[in-house]
């Protein structure tokens, strides 16, 4: 069973950039695809990015393609997502998870594994 550990989160302003990391851990971290999801306040949980075990194949929601970049290095059984020309609506929680299929798929149901997440503020 794998446990997953968010960090990068912080208080940006508009135009500004972030990276997100995710630790893995307990578990070969290259047997699983990963996604990012983000939840925003008020709002359902909405997929971001996503990964599969190698890295060779990803896919990001409309609202973020072109600004966010998902990558993994599994040497070190992390995750990341790049953030980059962030905008106020990308203000959200910001959570990893990691699922056994490799589907990179965008549905949370698909996922098995979840992170605690980490707080994105895009604010002036």
């Amino acid at each position: 069973q794998v446990q997953l550990a968010e960090s990068g989160g912080a208080l940006v302003q508009p135009g500004g950039s972030l990276r997100l990391s995710c630790v893995a851990s307990g578990g070969t971290f290259s047997a699983y695809a990963a996604g990012w999801f983000r939840q925003a306040p008020g709002k359902e949980r909405e997929f971001v990015a996503a990964v599969s075990r190698s890295g060779g194949i990803t896919q990001a929601a409309d609202s973020v393609k072109g600004r966010f970049t998902i990558s993994r290095d599994n040497t070190k059984n992390t995750v990341y997502l790049q953030m980059n020309n962030l905008k106020p609506e990308d203000t959200a929680v910001y959570y990893c998870a990691a699922e056994i299929w490799d589907k990179a798929a965008q549905a949370m149901r698909e996922y098995d594994y979840w992170g605690q997440g980490t707080r994105v503020t895009v604010s002036s």
